[in-house]
């Protein structure tokens, strides 16, 4: 292991303490961005309630030594069944997060969705991340979804592996905490935001490095500038797929394709009928609607629905890796995790993403060996108790 990572991983073995470190290194207005949740903000600790409820039973008597998370995916063999989730305008909560997102995910082999939103382009991020790179697309839908379209047709050429449609996201929400902030769109820098970064010196020394970002995969679209492509973003951007356009969407995308944000095991069932390849399960890491449920308490019914026919993710909410050991368990072929991995860049900064995604990886191999299986796909196999799990029996 790099001594440099090594030494990270003694001084911050725990998501909380990178939580702690980057609540003065980012500015206010970009922290409470990154933590802030909608309404009164009952979905994100709902998501961590629920997944630390789960508990697994281990079995004991088995030789542990050669545990591996290795597991594959789409058909490509991965280092770990974790993901980097979307993160919609990353770079403003930490400047150049969506290259180093994909170069982490490059160098840790682990699929990285990149958002639509993000401040890097398609191309630019499969370049970075040739092997590992999954696209996470929004709805466009001016001129019959020309757009969308074409952002799909950007994604393939580039060499995405995956792509996601995203259907968690009808309407805007609203986020107090934005709104207390002053932070919108277009995004300005007020008296008090330059205030903050001031206070937040490893924000403000790497924003002068890097530049205020740009939603960069819009550019082609709206024409060049922040406050240009901004602006495009929030009169084009939003609600999310309707079935039909999935449909069309499906026919003209030829690899693997996901829908993200199923809550419901019918709306996964639909999904699959139409030929899409897996679901992620995700109330939007409780940043959406507040009165969703959990995630993972969605989880086991949408796994008994379609899990045979299709690849079954989890997010929102996954901080450690017996959070990845607790979804597997309950029927998810894998998870991806955004936040954990925004706070070990504002926490540690450039290499915060490679120290989480080292940090996740050893504490799935470790939890694995705890509960007594070696392989991936022996989790599905231990037994659980999962107090919040929803049943929707005819």
């Amino acid at each position: 292991m790099d001594p440099t990572l090594a030494q990270l991983r003694r001084q911050f073995p725990m998501v909380s303490d990178l939580e702690r470190r980057a609540r003065w290194r980012m500015p206010r207005f970009a922290f409470e961005f990154l933590q802030g949740g909608a309404g009164d903000e009952t979905g994100m600790p709902r998501n961590r309630a629920a997944l630390q409820s789960v508990q697994v039973v281990p079995r004991y008597g088995v030789s542990v030594g050669a545990a591996s998370a290795e597991t594959e995916l789409f058909g490509h063999r991965y280092a770990a069944p974790i993901g980097i989730a979307p993160i919609g305008f990353d770079g403003i909560m930490w400047p150049g997060a969506t290259r180093l997102f994909a170069q982490a995910a490059q160098a840790r082999n682990i699929p990285y969705m990149v958002g639509t939103l993000a401040t890097e382009t398609i191309e630019t991020v499969c370049a970075l991340a040739p092997d590992v790179t999954w696209f996470q697309l929004y709805p466009l839908a001016a001129d019959d979804h020309r757009v969308t379209f074409d952002l799909a047709a950007r994604a393939d050429a580039a060499g995405a592996k995956v792509l996601a449609a995203t259907l968690d996201v009808p309407a805007r929400t609203k986020r107090p905490r934005d709104m207390r902030n002053g932070f919108g769109m277009p995004f300005r820098l007020t008296a008090g935001m330059l205030w903050q970064a001031g206070i937040a010196w490893p924000w403000a020394l790497a924003i002068a490095k890097r530049g205020i970002p740009t939603f960069a995969n819009i550019e082609r679209y709206s024409g060049p500038g922040r406050d240009v492509s901004a602006r495009y973003v929030g009169q084009h951007v939003g609600g999310g797929f309707d079935w039909e356009v999935l449909a069309r969407l499906r026919d003209r995308w030829k690899g693997p394709m996901m829908v993200k944000g199923v809550m419901h095991p019918e709306d996964a069932e639909k999904a699959v009928s139409l030929g899409i390849d897996g679901v992620v399960v995700s109330n939007h890491g409780g940043r959406q609607f507040d009165a969703a449920p959990a995630s993972v308490d969605m989880l086991p019914a949408i796994a008994a629905a379609v899990g045979s026919r299709a690849t079954v993710m989890l997010d929102s909410g996954v901080t450690a890796g017996v959070d990845v050991l607790r979804a597997m368990a309950l029927g998810a072929n894998g998870v991806l995790a955004g936040r954990a991995f925004m706070l070990g860049l504002g926490g540690i900064g450039d290499l915060g993403a490679q120290h989480m995604a080292g940090a996740l990886i050893g504490e799935l191999t470790l939890a694995m060996a705890q509960s007594g299986v070696t392989t991936t796909d022996q989790i599905a196999t231990l037994a659980t108790h999962h107090p919040g799990a929803w049943r929707f029996d005819a």
